[in-house]
């Protein structure tokens, strides 16, 4: 216990400034196994000097109740506890510190374990050396997982290292995905202006984000429109191929042509699939091809994408791809078993079979 008190924060301590006071105070959680937050301060209108400040609990206070009749989808757990843990400080105008005038170390929920705490969101970070580590291991092709593993070795356990996968997967994602290299976009559009040398027809667009950094790429080429002329009555868009090392969804229009192969009819490289950067694509995709719709559009059971095709397809069929709807049944159906279907008894069907049947077995 004496290990611990000394993270304890009791009145009559004093910090040169606010930084250091919240950098004990994230240390008291991280070793306690709360997270931590800050509540506000009060600023002087003299100096524009902060006078006091409160650090509390993460759980502090109670969630605040919508104001509206909507009901909300997806309701978020409730985190908030009214938890009265705090540490306030005032600043000494003699000596220029902030001293703790009022420590609260109740909590009125549990703590986390110590197998756990380094999981505390206010508890994980990359320090500029790990970040360092991460990206060599990525430059060098190695995956984020077992980079992770490695660095999890490397420090004795996932509980001494101070970031999750997860977190790994984003600083790629955040250093990579916001902008490409000044080469890499040099070299695409060098790429498509000379595609446009030897043919016209050859299209793209680019669209820029608030930072003028490129975000979402389309591109076709003169097979592709008269493709689409052709055969582009029914057409499916897909995210699913995989990505780049740059972390961007790649999607692709395809279709079948007379002898039944697949024929592309535009291509993308996006910076994320939300519904703004999905409407961009459509709309883009028809101008293309002369705002011409096809009579049908298969995906996949994405939300975003789902609400961006009812925006800009307005003529066509909006269906699901059988492929995803397949892999959910298999997900949700696996384990169920049917009304009649006695443990042990094997010869009895399965709802896998029954649902498979009912999707390919029957025309009508």
């Amino acid at each position: 216990m004496a290990g611990i008190e000394k993270w304890v924060p009791r009145a009559g301590l004093n910090f040169k400034n606010l930084d250091d006071a919240w950098q004990f105070w994230l240390a008291y959680g991280g070793r306690t196994g709360f997270d931590v937050r800050k509540r506000g301060s009060n600023i002087s209108k003299i100096d524009r000097k902060a006078t006091s400040c409160r650090f509390v609990c993460s759980n502090e206070g109670v969630r605040r109740k919508g104001q509206t009749d909507h009901v909300a989808k997806l309701f978020r757990a409730e985190t908030r506890t009214n938890c009265e843990a705090r540490m306030v400080l005032s600043l000494n105008r003699l000596t220029g510190n902030y001293e703790v005038i009022q420590v609260v170390l109740q909590h009125n929920h549990l703590l986390h374990l110590p197998q756990t705490r380094h999981l505390m969101a206010s508890q994980r970070k990359i320090s500029e050396i790990q970040a360092f580590d991460i990206e060599t291991a990525d430059d060098t092709g190695i995956r984020p997982k077992q980079a992770h593993e490695l660095a999890c070795r490397r420090v004795g356990g996932t509980h001494n290292l101070s970031y999750t996968c997860r977190d790994q997967k984003n600083h790629l994602r955040s250093k990579r995905q916001r902008e490409l290299a000044f080469g890499q976009a040099g070299s695409m559009l060098k790429y498509f202006q000379d595609k446009i040398v030897e043919n016209p027809s050859f299209h793209y667009e680019l669209q820029y984000d608030s930072e003028e950094h490129i975000s979402n790429i389309f591109w076709l080429d003169a097979k592709m429109i008269i493709d689409y002329a052709h055969f582009g009555d029914v057409v499916t868009f897909d995210t699913t191929f995989g990505t780049n090392k740059e972390y961007r969804p790649f999607g692709v229009f395809l279709g079948l042509n007379q002898f039944r192969e697949t024929t592309i009819f535009g291509a993308a490289l996006l910076f994320d699939e939300t519904k703004d950067s999905f409407i961009w694509l459509f709309e883009t995709f028809l101008d293309a091809h002369k705002g011409r719709q096809p009579r049908t559009i298969y995906t996949d059971q994405d939300v975003a994408m789902g609400k961006a095709i009812e925006k800009v397809f307005t003529e066509s069929y909006h269906g699901l791809c059988t492929f995803h709807i397949m892999q959910n049944v298999v997900k949700h159906l696996s384990p169920v078993k049917g009304e009649d279907e006695v443990e042990g008894e094997d010869d009895e069907p399965h709802i896998l079979s029954d649902f498979s049947a009912c999707m390919f077995g029957f025309e009508e």
